[in-house]
Formats: structure tokens, sequence, C-alpha cells
């Protein structure tokens, strides 16, 4: 059953990315609001629907370790693999939006998460603060992009306007329903996902924490993992960063702020292992697009490599440190004495080039 529930998953994952992804670029033609914004609120709210439905579940089940680690496990994950990926497959090219308005935002969620945190809990108040903050930023997108002017959104209107809608999903209710079944496929996708990888991790004797990092961030970012594939491929590539920018801030305003809400005065308890080490790796992750969306005004295939690679040597350490294991010490030795800084050398080494000269 374990590997039915991983197949089963895979399946509607791929054919659900590729439904919302049409869906999602034809609709947004026909209302006359971007893609960038789309991706940004529909898309990006669609694909996190799975991080909710685990966080509310676990909160209500008393898992709140499995809550906190799924989304910050899960928004790492977005930008070093997703975006990573995503990049080598073909450069993606980033609005300027994103880089004034969308990634600050993200950071700032970041920023207001780890201030919350720092009690060693996300109180009630500061989960309904959350959950205004996201309603707040859906509703100025949506009113923003419909204001601008269809010159002001040339640019990113070209993206889509290469694959002219056929007769057929012409129509705001076909577009809509291939919207909601995507949404649907991607959900129970990644519910077969996560059930066969929770598994598989309980045999490995992983913690709950550890595998809320790993395991559950992946199968719950599975759709977010196969949406921004199937755009990039398609070439779709507003869509495809903006549905990373966009699920990032979702997951920490949407759904630790729903799920902080629904622990009631109990609050959401922040595990001291996170508070160490993870929540930082995630502030880091988000202020890091900066540096690296700036240069060009694109994520290049050697960025994408560099965050592919990243990403997996997150997780080693993840796994040796729950396993306690000899080579933990010398890996994060290598990792903060050479890789790191060599990392930064290089970002500001690219930056200073593509800085504009008096």
């Amino acid at each position: 059953m374990t590997l039915l529930y991983f197949i089963g998953g895979l399946v509607g994952l791929v054919l659900g990315a590729n439904l919302l992804v049409r869906g999602a670029s034809r609709l947004a033609l026909s209302l006359g609001i971007s893609p960038l914004v789309v991706g940004l609120t529909i898309v990006a709210f669609g694909t996190s629907s799975p991080e909710l439905a685990v966080s509310v579940g676990a909160v209500a089940g008393g898992q709140t370790d499995i809550a906190i680690g799924n989304v910050v496990g899960s928004n790492v994950l977005n930008v070093l693999l997703i975006l990573g990926i995503s990049a080598l497959i073909t450069p993606l090219v980033v609005h300027l939006q994103l880089i004034r308005q969308e990634v600050p935002i993200m950071i700032g969620a970041a920023l207001l998460l780890v201030v919350f945190a720092l009690d060693g809990q996300v109180r009630w108040y500061e989960a309904a603060m959350l959950t205004a903050a996201m309603v707040a930023y859906t509703v100025f997108l949506v009113w923003q992009s419909r204001r601008e002017s269809r010159e002001a959104q040339g640019d990113y209107d070209a993206e889509v306007q290469a694959a002219a809608p056929g007769a057929w999903d012409a129509k705001l209710p076909a577009q809509i329903a291939l919207i909601v079944i995507g949404l649907v496929l991607l959900v129970l996708g990644a519910e077969g996902l996560v059930r066969a990888a929770v598994v598989f991790a309980q045999q490995l004797g992983l913690s709950e924490v550890v595998i809320g990092l790993t395991v559950v961030a992946l199968g719950t970012s599975m759709p977010e993992v196969a949406t921004s594939l199937a755009a990039a491929l398609k070439g779709e590539r507003d869509l495809a960063v903006g549905n990373v920018v966009g699920s990032n801030t979702f997951n920490i305003l949407g759904c630790l702020g729903i799920s902080g809400l629904v622990a009631g005065g109990a609050g959401l308890q922040v595990p001291p292992a996170v508070m160490a080490f993870d929540l930082w790796v995630m502030l880091a992750v988000s202020l890091a697009c900066l540096p690296v969306f700036m240069t060009g005004r694109e994520i290049a295939r050697w960025e994408g490599a560099v965050f592919v690679g990243y990403y997996l040597a997150y997780v080693t350490y993840l796994i040796l440190a729950a396993q306690d294991h000899a080579a933990l010490g010398p890996f994060s030795v290598a990792m903060l004495s050479f890789v790191v800084p060599l990392t930064v050398i290089t970002l500001v080494v690219v930056m200073l080039r593509h800085t504009p000269r008096p």
C-alpha cells in the first residue's frame, strides 16, 4: 500500500501541475491580470494547500513539531531545490516587481516569524497578525495588478502570448475547471506521497522534527515542484518564480497563521532545534534571493546548480545531526570554512560586475 500511495501521488502531481499551469495562464490573459500575480496568488496558494492541510492537521493532533518543521523545511526547499532545478532546465528571468516588492515581502515575513519565535512559541495573537497580513497582501496584489496599465504589463504578458488559448479553454468556466481539477490532483497526490514518505522515514528512525523538515516538507512541496517545473518547461517563467516566492510568503503568513489560530491559547511551540538552526537557514535562504535575482535579473544555470547543492548539503547535515554521526563535525567545518565563504565571495563579485558604473 505504501508503494501504491507513492506511485499514485506522483501521477496525481504530474497531471495536476500541468492542468493548473494551463488554467492559470489562460485565466491571467482572460482577466487582464498578469501571470506573475496569478503565480503569486492562485497558483501559490493552491500549491501551498498541502502545507496548510498538514500543518493544521498536525496541530489538531498535537504534533506542532511537524507543523513548524513542515513550513520551515518547505520554504528552504522551495528556494534551493525548486528554483535550482527550474533554473537548470531554463534560466529564469526575474520580473522587476519580484526584486522590488515580492522578495522583500517574503524576507519580511521570514523576519517576522523569527521575531515571534524568539520566545519559543508563536502565540495566538501573533498567529492572528500573520493571518491578517496574508489577507491584506492578497488584496493588495490583485488591486495593484488591475490598476496597472496594459503597457506596464506588456513585458510579462508576452510570456504567455505565444500560447494562445484554444477554443475549448477560452471560456472562463473551462479555465476555472482546469485550476480546480489541477489543485485537487495536486493535494491528493501530495497526500499520497506524504503518507509513503513518513512510513519510509520512520523505518529509518528519524525524529518528528527531522521528518517535518525533510520528508514531509518535500512531500507537501511536491505541488510546487511539479508546478514550477511544468511552468519552466512550458516557458511560463513568471509562474515558475512567482509560485515559489508566493508559496513561501503564504506558508509563513497563511499556514502558520491559521495553524496558530487552530492551536488556540497554547499557540505553536517552536522546537529548540528549529529555533537554533533551521529558522536561521530559512531566513538566510530568503535573503540570498536578492543578490541572486539582482545579478542580471535572472537565475542562471550555475546559480541553480549552487541552490541544488546547498539543499543537498542542508539535508545531509540534518540526517547526520539526527544520527549524531561522526562525520557531522568535519562536514560542518568544511561547509562553514570553505563552501559558504566561497559562495559569498562569488556572489559579491558577480553583483559588482553587474552594478552599473557612473
